[in-house]
């Protein structure tokens, strides 16, 4: 279940005078230096989308109107549909704020053996009239085919693949429309020639394992044919943290663009500790004056939560995408993916004299800063670095 427009609808519903008045709506950065988050069906006619830059949105829908993200009132709007769908499905899983999987195996003789589009647009129709958020559903036996079926059931629909057409159904779509492929693997992809899924079915499994290696080749001969072993699961686990800044001016200059790397690696620190958890995968992302965007990452044998230790690898991965093309940049973020649960003791060090990222003193002064920013704010504790930028 996707939610039609949410970041639009719910600025809409916030302030219906205003942005709900306005069909050429869009929600994301207001300068022209920031990012659009979505745009209405009205505005997308007009070959706005999500993502592109604020500059470029205007030029397409000079009459469009940009509002800010409602970020409160987006959480609390997710959180009714949520509350909703508890009621309605056995089990549900947020794939994320405006996104949900719902697994209605063993339903049937609830729902009395009615077709799963009917209960389907019975959920859409209850969750319409108690949040008054616009929705669609895509239904099917698996999870690849459900997540597809939503774009032809946008919006305010439903569509659903009936079992045994799960390959039929997605040999109409192109590869870059799959979940789980993006912008470097489709280029692989296309030096092979393949462009849609079709395409990409009719190579032999041992043919793409050689190509794209065995677990990938192995991945993309199932999806491509609607296979998902994966289930719906209430409890799993948030995949990546992460935290970006937009600069009001492009940073060229390497000593503060290490300075704004240190405020984000503290950042995701610290949500990576108030949620108990440790990430082998730091990321970069870097996206020039002109639009280019770049990335690198790095995973590490064991788990990291200190800003140290997660700003050094982040450090190092700067460095390079400097190095490869030293322009400009207008965008900077780090991530974190690979997560894992802290453990409550650290085992014993054998291999002694081995340099490690952090240790668990680290990890001790960490929690204790974060201690003292939760009773006297944020900006109780700040490493001296981030002090000595410019106007602090």
């Amino acid at each position: 279940m996707d939610c039609d427009s949410f970041f639009v609808q719910v600025a809409r519903l916030a302030d219906p005078e205003g942005a709900g008045r306005e069909p050429l709506l869009l929600v994301g950065g207001r300068s022209d230096r920031g990012v659009i988050t979505s745009a209405s069906y009205a505005a997308r006619e007009y070959g706005v989308r999500s993502g592109m830059p604020t500059r470029r949105a205007r030029r397409l829908c000079p009459d469009a109107v940009v509002v800010p993200v409602p970020r409160g009132a987006c959480v609390e709007r997710s959180r009714a549909v949520r509350t909703v769908l508890d009621e309605l499905s056995p089990v549900v899983q947020a794939a994320s704020i405006d996104e949900f999987y719902l697994d209605l195996t063993g339903t049937e003789r609830l729902f009395r053996g009615e077709e799963l589009a009917v209960t389907a647009d019975r959920i859409r129709r209850v969750v319409r009239e108690r949040t008054e958020v616009a929705v669609s559903l895509g239904g099917g036996t698996q999870r690849v085919v459900a997540k597809v079926a939503t774009r032809l059931a946008k919006p305010d629909g439903v569509h659903v693949v009936p079992p045994g057409g799960e390959a039929a159904f997605m040999a109409q779509f192109r590869l870059e429309q799959l979940p789980g492929i993006g912008p470097a693997f489709l280029e692989r992809l296309k030096r092979k020639g393949l462009a849609t899924c079709a395409e990409a079915a009719a190579v032999e499994r041992e043919w793409l394992a050689r190509w794209f290696g065995p677990h990938r080749g192995a991945w993309l001969w199932e999806r491509v044919r609607g296979m998902d072993a994966s289930e719906v699961d209430a409890r799993e686990r948030r995949k990546s943290i992460s935290s970006e800044r937009t600069f009001f001016a492009d940073i060229d200059d390497d000593d503060e663009l290490e300075r704004r790397l240190l405020q984000l690696s503290c950042s995701v620190g610290g949500q990576l500790r108030a949620k108990q958890l440790r990430a082998r995968t730091v990321t970069v992302r870097l996206r020039d004056h002109d639009y280019r965007t770049r990335q690198a990452g790095s995973t590490q044998p064991e788990g990291v939560e200190t800003d140290h230790a997660i700003f050094r690898v982040a450090a190092s991965l700067l460095h390079s995408l400097r190095h490869r093309r030293r322009t400009p940049a207008r965008l900077l973020g780090v991530g974190v993916s690979n997560l894992v649960r802290q453990v409550s003791a650290e085992q014993l060090e054998f291999l002694a004299g081995e340099e490690k990222l952090e240790t668990e003193r680290d990890r001790t002064v960490a929690r204790a800063v974060d201690r003292i920013r939760d009773r006297y704010g944020r900006e109780a504790l700040r490493p001296g670095r981030v002090l000595d930028g410019p106007g602090e």
